[in-house]
């Protein structure tokens, strides 16, 4: 777990090397700098937020930057190269547990299932897990949310498959087109778009199968959230009022405001995406962490091997600041 911090810390200039601005992202004036864990429509609320003006309406504006896995966003956190960290909360778990100074706080969740589509070489109408038999995947970073609610899936189905841990998320689809492994889980549109160039085929919804898990969280050090209260309540209301616009309009409504973050994507493909997230109940409506959902997060980590203690709600988790926003957009 010492090595797991001291990988993360190091990983800052990395990190920052990495950062990628997306198209819709606005700078200067009073700036909220958020890095997230890869760029997906399985994030919309939070860009939604920006392009319904709703961060603007609490005092900001948004700078989104891309870690390209967890271990980035938390490294970016730590050296001071993001305000806010938006990635699995294991992520902040293992600095937690390694002991760190001045450690991040997990503050609010925006997803409740893994995000993941698995594709397929081979068109397969009728898949089945038990396909997965004696084959080979490509489901992310050992140690991370994606690959460790994988194991946790097919183990409680009983399937004996052999996952690759050896690319880095930001490869994984490139490795997987030039041959590497029989399946691989993608992110929307990610995976929409890889069907739709005939690379491959989605043949089934990873969270769909492994049920509700606190997937993807905001984080932030102590010191900053104790430094800019106001400026975590206005990013948790912004993004709560997108999760209520998201829920309440179609998947064509909310594709129209993703445009501008997704270059190179047609509307209509985001739609999809959207729809298929929609599909899942893929996002809360209230972002406060719940004390089960952080257990359930620690039997999955600790199945994989990967959680040297556990660690009690109340030394990494915060609600306050979220349930309050959350009576007052659904008053």
């Amino acid at each position: 777990m010492k090595n797991r911090l001291i990988a993360f810390i190091s990983a800052g200039a990395a990190a920052a090397a990495a950062l990628i601005f997306p198209a819709g992202c606005k700078q200067g004036g009073d700036v909220l700098k958020i890095n997230e864990v890869t760029h997906s429509v399985f994030y919309a609320p939070m860009y939604l937020a920006e392009a319904l003006g709703y961060y603007e309406d609490e005092g900001f504006s948004v700078e989104f930057t891309n870690g390209g896995g967890a271990d980035n966003t938390m490294a970016a956190v730590l050296s001071g190269g993001a305000d806010v960290g938006f990635c699995g909360p294991e992520a902040a778990l293992y600095v937690q547990i390694g002991g760190s100074s001045d450690a991040p706080k997990v503050f609010g969740q925006l997803t409740k299932r893994d995000g993941s589509f698995l594709v397929s070489r081979t068109p397969e109408p009728d898949f089945e897990w038990s396909d997965l038999n004696g084959k080979q995947i490509l489901a992310g970073r050992k140690g991370g949310v994606p690959a460790m609610t994988f194991e946790y899936v097919i183990e409680e189905l009983g399937v004996d498959a052999s996952l690759n841990y050896d690319v880095d998320f930001n490869y994984m689809t490139a490795a997987f087109e030039s041959g590497i492994a029989d399946y691989c889980t993608m992110f929307e549109p990610t995976a929409g778009d890889y069907e739709a160039e005939g690379k491959g085929y989605v043949v089934a919804s990873v969270g769909a199968q492994s049920g509700e898990i606190p997937y993807t969280c905001f984080a932030a050090k102590q010191s900053y959230i104790d430094e800019t209260p106001e400026k975590i309540e206005g990013l948790l209301r912004a993004v709560t009022r997108a999760i209520k616009f998201t829920v309440e309009n179609d998947a064509a409504t909310v594709a129209e405001y993703l445009v501008p973050y997704f270059e190179g994507t047609p509307e209509d493909s985001l739609a999809s995406s959207v729809q298929a997230y929609k599909d899942i109940d893929a996002w809360v409506t209230d972002m406060a962490m719940k004390p089960e959902a952080f257990e359930r997060l620690q039997d999955v980590i600790e199945n994989s091997g990967e959680l040297e203690r556990r660690v009690a709600f109340d030394e990494l988790i915060l609600t306050d600041a979220a349930e309050k926003v959350y009576a007052e957009v659904y008053a």
